[in-house]
This record gives structure tokens, sequence and C-alpha cells, in this order.
């Protein structure tokens, strides 16, 4: 056993692991520790569920991708290292025509993008994450997240009050795991499907132990209680 990977909000369902024990777990035993909070790092904007991920704090590496709930385009991804030296011990990757760019100069060779992961060529992706974060700062992301929080929370509420629904799991971060009683995968997949050719939302179907189940993952901050109502009467039909 060489490290430990915990997972800091599944993008299925919100759900967000012993990131204290399992960092606690690692350290002890001199293991790397990794934290993939691809989706749900981002609710570290959140002031009603950072403490889930105050584990971060042991991690030797975690990742989080903006493009999923930091409103940055597509295949923006942040990768950080408690130590980036030895990140680069293990992916550096040496060839003839690439030796010319680090000659001469320790600096640059120290912070080349292309030793800290196992793709070379690359687009400057973390560029417009980081002009939005200059332009809106930090506090409108807080807003922004806890926004999505707060309403997958409010949808568990109108679920329950629903005859005819029901939740799979509690709300976790901003996704909501409900069963419509009594329906098929196909009738579940023709419901999402009518949703979107009438515009009024995109929400597909998941899978939750091998049962077809319906999913809302709430991002945008200007989703509405009266949206989430509209898409639960639909279900109603």
């Amino acid at each position: 056993m060489i490290g430990v990977v915990a997972t800091a909000g599944t993008t299925n369902a919100g759900i967000v692991d012993d990131l204290e024990g399992l960092g606690a777990f690692a350290r002890e035993n001199d293991l790397w520790y990794h934290v993939d909070g691809a989706y749900g790092a981002a609710a570290l904007f959140s002031p009603t569920h950072r403490d889930l991920f105050k584990g971060i704090r042991h991690a030797d590496s975690y990742i989080v991708d903006p493009h999923k709930w930091l409103f940055a385009p597509l295949d923006c991804c942040a990768l950080i290292y408690r130590n980036p030296t030895v990140a680069r011990l293990v992916l550096a990757q040496q060839a003839s025509y690439l030796d010319v760019l680090h000659e001469g100069s320790s600096e640059h060779y120290d912070w080349n993008p292309s030793d800290f992961g196992i793709h070379l060529s690359r687009r400057a992706r973390g560029l417009p994450f980081w002009f939005s974060l200059v332009t809106n700062g930090t506090a409108a992301y807080e807003s922004a997240v806890q926004c999505a929080i707060d309403l997958a929370q409010r949808t568990q509420e109108l679920i329950n009050e629903c005859d005819y629904l029901e939740m799979v799991r509690p709300s976790s971060l901003s996704i909501v795991l409900f069963r419509r009683k009594g329906w098929s995968a196909e009738r579940y997949n023709q419901w999402s499907h009518e949703l979107l050719a009438s515009q009024v939302a995109f929400v597909t179907p998941t899978k939750w132990e091998g049962e077809t189940v319906g999913r809302i993952a709430f991002l945008h901050p200007n989703s509405t209680e009266e949206m989430v109502r509209t898409i639960i009467e639909s279900l109603g039909d």
C-alpha cells in the first residue's frame, strides 16, 4: 500500500468522505494522501459546509475542476501539491527536443508545467478562471456556491412533501437524488427528454445501486425555487 485516495464530494451524489480520518491514517502510516475534489471541493467556499473539508490540510495532493462548480470553461482543472518537488521527481519527462528549453535557467525548469503532469502540450486553461476570480472576487463565489447548496436542501423539503416522490438519500452539497414511485428507466428517460425539449430544464436520470433514479445537480446561482416546483410538478404527470 502506497497511498490513500479520498473523495471530497462524489459527482453522482455529492458524498464527502471522512477526509480528516483518512488523512490522519495516511500521516500515521507515511502514505501519500490524495483528495479528489473535482466537483465537490468547490464547497470550500460554503460557510455552512466548509468544515467537511478540513481534512484536506493533510493532503499531499488534491484536485478540483473549476469547470464543474466554479464557473470556468470546460476542461479547466487544478492539481495542487503540498510539495511540488516530489511531484516533479515522479512526473517530469526527459527528451532531447525538450532539454534545450531547460538549459541555463534552473528557475524556469523548477516551474515548467510539463513537469507536474503526464501531458506536455496544453492550453492556458486556468487563465479564464483567474480573470473571473480577479473580476468578481471570492465573495461572489461564496455566495454562488451557497445558493446551490441551499436550493438543494429546499428541493429535498419539497420532494418530501410529495406523495409520488421520495428521496433516495439526503441531499448532499448541491445534488439531490430522488425516486419517482412506480417509474421505469424508460419513463425517467422520456421525462428527461420532454423537460429538455420544452426548455424547462436539463435533468438526466442516473443509477444508484443499480436502480434508475432522478438526479438534480444545482450549479447556477440564478436557479430558483419556482424552477424546482415546475420540475416537481412535471413528475406528477
